[in-house]
Parts: structure tokens; sequence; C-alpha cells
């Protein structure tokens, strides 16, 4: 769900990051997780495994996607190659959703109204040219 959500958050999908943030929460992603999620590695809210994970999220999210042997392999020593193909497909799933939804204009559904929910972040375009 973290990987989910970072991709919805850097491609800026307003619906994906109202939806996203609600079924994080149920999902058992803090309130300030959520907040934390545009500064996951110097936060202290996500464990190392969590970062990898948020490491390949912005990786793949990227245009064009930049994952490199080092992200891959640390990512191989917790997941087998059946957890490594769910994490990518979901990964890729979400950048489908998200580039789907903004293409429609869809706003955010209320999902989250009054609650935290994640905040847009630069997109990956920016992230690949720093």
């Amino acid at each position: 769900m973290l990987a989910v959500l970072k991709a919805a958050a850097l491609l800026r999908c307003r619906f994906c990051a109202d939806i996203g943030s609600a079924e994080g929460r149920r999902a058992g992603i803090t309130e300030e997780q959520l907040l934390a999620l545009p500064r996951y590695r110097e936060s202290g809210a996500f464990d190392e495994l969590e970062c990898l994970v948020l490491d390949y999220a912005v990786a793949m999210t990227q245009t064009p996607p930049q994952i490199d042997d080092e992200l891959f392999a640390a990512l191989r020593e917790h997941f087998d190659e059946r957890q490594m193909v769910e994490l990518t497909n979901i990964i890729a799933l979400e950048n489908l959703r998200s580039r789907f939804n903004i293409a429609f204009d869809m706003d955010p559904a209320g999902f989250s109204e009054g609650m935290v929910c994640i905040a847009p972040e630069p997109s990956p375009a920016t992230l690949s040219a720093a």
C-alpha cells in the first residue's frame, strides 16, 4: 500500500491520493506515515524495508523508470520472485490508474474528507531531471 500511495503522490493524482489514503489507513498506515511520505527517508516513520519499497516506487514512477541493480538486489534480499512480481505489478498498476484518472481530470471523491491525505509531490519527470 505504501508503494501505491507513493506512486499516486508522485503522479499528483488527486483522486488516487484520496482513495489511497483511505485504503492505506484501513491497511494500518498511520497518519504520521501519510504526512511523512514526501520525506520518507528522513522522517523516521518507516523501517528500512518500507524505505526500500518506497525507493522502488519512486524509481518505477520516473519517466523512464530508473531501477538500478543495487536497489533490485536489496529488494531481493527480502522478497522472493513471486513477491517481486506482485510488488512491481501494483506499482505499475498505480501508474496506469493515476495517469488514466489524471487524463480524465478525476477529482477527489471524499474518501478521506476531514482526514489526513497524502500530499502531491514533485512529478517523476522533475525527479529524473534533478
